[in-house]
């Protein structure tokens, strides 16, 4: 515990990237395993979009319902289809960036999350973006 807490302090903040992608496209990850998004390319931090089984505008809203609805989770931005939001850890309020992007044409929501600070997370990011998948699927939103 004491070696992974050392290791979490010894590291070097990162700025946000968030709402910096390209071409339609959420950031990329950087090569550290602190990042998850559907628009990765490579296992390690890819994971699925919320694929959508409701109108693409109530999939939208149920998203938004579920985000502000987290623990220690503040919406810092959000248009008709992006919405970046800070989830801050218990202990040290570490912040992470998540990012959604809705893609009505595929009837997806692209999601992306990441930390700020660290190199490795300990799989929150993708936990959370597991977590909202499931609060979505509750709600009938997402397959």
């Amino acid at each position: 515990m004491i070696c992974a807490l050392s290791l979490l302090l010894a590291c070097t903040t990162v700025k946000s990237t968030a709402s910096g992608g390209q071409d339609d496209k959420l950031p990329p990850c950087p090569a550290s395993p602190n990042c998850v998004s559907s628009d990765a390319t490579d296992e390690a931090h890819r994971v699925e979009p919320y694929r959508l089984l409701v109108a693409p505008q109530q999939g939208w809203q149920t998203l938004l319902e579920v985000v502000v609805a987290l623990p220690r989770t503040t919406v810092v931005t959000k248009t008709e289809d992006a919405l970046h939001a800070e989830s801050r850890s218990a202990i040290f309020g570490f912040v992470d960036d998540v990012e959604f992007q809705l893609r009505p044409a595929d009837k997806t929501i692209a999601v992306r999350s990441a930390s700020r600070l660290g190199y490795w997370d300990l799989g929150v990011n993708r936990r959370r973006v597991e977590q909202i998948r499931r609060l979505l699927r509750g709600r009938g939103a997402v397959e």
